[in-house]
């Protein structure tokens, strides 16, 4: 199930901060620490879990860090969502074989749907959307260009 936790929210703004402040060179952690106060400890092990699935690439030397590994437009808030929930792997109440008729043919289903509607919107919120809107609300950005993608 769905729970919003520090981590999930030091992600999502690792990603956007990634994706709003790269330009040409990787952006390094200590830059993401720097500009979004994200403690040390929860955004190394974040960052390493979102290049193992995927989401951002890392770039090894003096010079490295981390870059988005498709376009911006590519990565959904739910990627991310989907990342953090099993690094915290916390057992499912709705999956427990215990509880009440009332509990398994009324409140779980329930508690689904809703789940899956949130994962549908999160799915439908791409990194790209989130930039726009810091654009639209004046965020200051550290990029010299608008670059969205890198290999």
């Amino acid at each position: 199930m769905f729970r919003l936790s520090k981590k999930l929210m030091f992600a999502i703004e690792a990603v956007l901060d990634i994706a709003y402040n790269s330009a040409d060179e990787p952006v390094q952690s200590s830059e993401i620490t720097r500009r979004q106060g994200i403690p040390r400890r929860y955004l190394e092990q974040v960052l390493q879990h979102l290049v193992r699935d995927g989401v951002l690439s890392g770039v090894r030397g003096p010079r490295g860090g981390y870059r988005l590994a498709r376009e911006r437009r590519r990565i959904t808030v739910g990627d991310i969502v989907r990342v953090v929930r099993s690094m915290e792997a916390a057992a499912d109440p709705t999956e427990d074989p215990a509880g009440s008729p009332l509990g398994h043919a009324i409140v779980r289903p329930m508690w689904q749907d809703i789940h899956a509607e949130l994962m549908d919107r999160l799915d439908s919120l791409t990194i790209d959307d989130l930039c726009r809107r810091a654009q639209n609300k004046g965020v200051a950005r550290e990029a010299k260009s608008d670059a969205d993608f890198s290999i």
